[in-house]
Formats: structure tokens, C-alpha cells, sequence
């Protein structure tokens, strides 16, 4: 997110209008405040469980914002149809993975325990399918022979700081085309 934010910049074609999270004391959050960015929090835990109370809830408060694009950055929950239909292509999502590999958790250890050479991450239009929207980019790091999962995660959050800025660019601008990043 603050990647997002820091890129832009008078020449980007998006603004930040609120900086939305289910965690109160999210670093983002205070971040975000700091800089006068409009903040909600939503905690989802109330909702015990109920998705559609809990993206309700969301809609109210992303409403009177007025948001164009919704940039997920680190949310980690999974969002219903009604949700995600309701922001079709409009929404999307930074994933730890060049997608459809590794869809969901623990993709850096995935990546290690499959033997792959390469990993990196991915930018995507968010859909009610798990990791599964049209792809907009991808960056891709290699994978080291002494490679853990912390190092590797290291080396792919330096490229999706590259990537996700570079795709919102593009996405805002209405270039919707796929965009490549290699560090290779």
C-alpha cells in the first residue's frame, strides 16, 4: 500500500481516498493517517463468519469515498461474489506467486519444495475465484539453491514494490495491456 500511495505522484493518473483495513492498529493504517490519507477500519471478527455483513459493512464505508479502483494490499480475506462482482474490473490484487502457480498461502515455500527455479509475484483483477482474475502483471525473481522462505519472500517483495505501482499506473491510465518484470 504504501508503495502504491508513494508512487503518486502529479503525473499518476490515481489519487488515494481512503486506506481501508480489518486490523485497527495495521501499520498501514497509522501510516496512512500520518499523511492525512482518510482511513475505516472494519473488523471482521463481529461478523462471526457471516461474509455478506461483514462486505456490507465495507460498501458503507467505501461508499462515501467514492473510490474508481480498489488496490488489495495484504487483506487477507476472501471476498464473496456479491463483493467482487459489484467491482468487477475495478478491483485488484498483489499475489506472492506467478499465478495460476500457488494459489493462496505459503507460496514461498511452495515454490522451495517444488524444486522451481524461478518465483515472483503477481498482479491480477480480483474475482470471487481464489488468485484467479485476468493476470495485468508479473515479476520474476530466481530461485537460489540456498534459497529459505524468508530469503526468497525478501526477494519478491523487493519486485512487488516494482510491479503493483507499475500496474496501477497502467491500470488508472486505461492501459490495460500485461505488464513484465524480470529480475533475472
Amino acid at each position: 500500500m504504501r508503495a502504491l500511495v508513494e508512487d503518486m505522484t502529479d503525473d499518476h493518473p490515481a489519487r488515494p481516498c481512503v486506506v481501508v483495513s480489518n486490523v485497527a492498529d495495521a501499520g498501514g493504517i497509522v501510516w496512512a493517517r500520518q499523511r492525512g490519507i482518510a482511513t475505516e477500519v472494519v473488523d471482521h471478527k463481529p461478523y462471526n463468519g457471516d461474509r455478506a455483513a461483514f462486505e456490507a459493512e465495507l460498501t458503507a464505508r467505501l461508499t462515501p469515498h467514492r473510490p474508481d479502483i480498489i488496490c488489495l494490499a495484504g487483506f487477507m480475506r476472501k471476498l464473496t461474489a456479491g463483493f467482487t462482482d459489484a467491482w468487477a474490473g475495478r478491483m485488484i490484487n498483489i499475489h506472492p506467486s506467478l499465478l495460476p502457480l500457488y494459489k493462496g498461502l505459503h507460496t514461498h515455500a511452495r515454490a522451495i519444495e517444488a524444486g522451481d527455479t524461478q518465483h515472483g509475484c503477481t498482479v491480477h483483477e480480483v474475482t470471487a475465484a481464489l488468485d484467479d482474475g485476468p493476470v495485468l502483471g508479473q515479476a520474476v525473481v530466481p530461485v537460489l539453491p540456498d534459497d529459505t522462505e524468508e530469503t526468497l519472500a525478501a526477494r519478491v517483495l523487493v519486485q512487488e514494490h516494482r510491479l503493483y505501482p507499475a500496474v496501477l499506473r497502467r491500470f488508472a491510465g486505461s492501459d490495460r495491456s500485461l505488464l513484465m518484470l524480470d529480475s533475472l
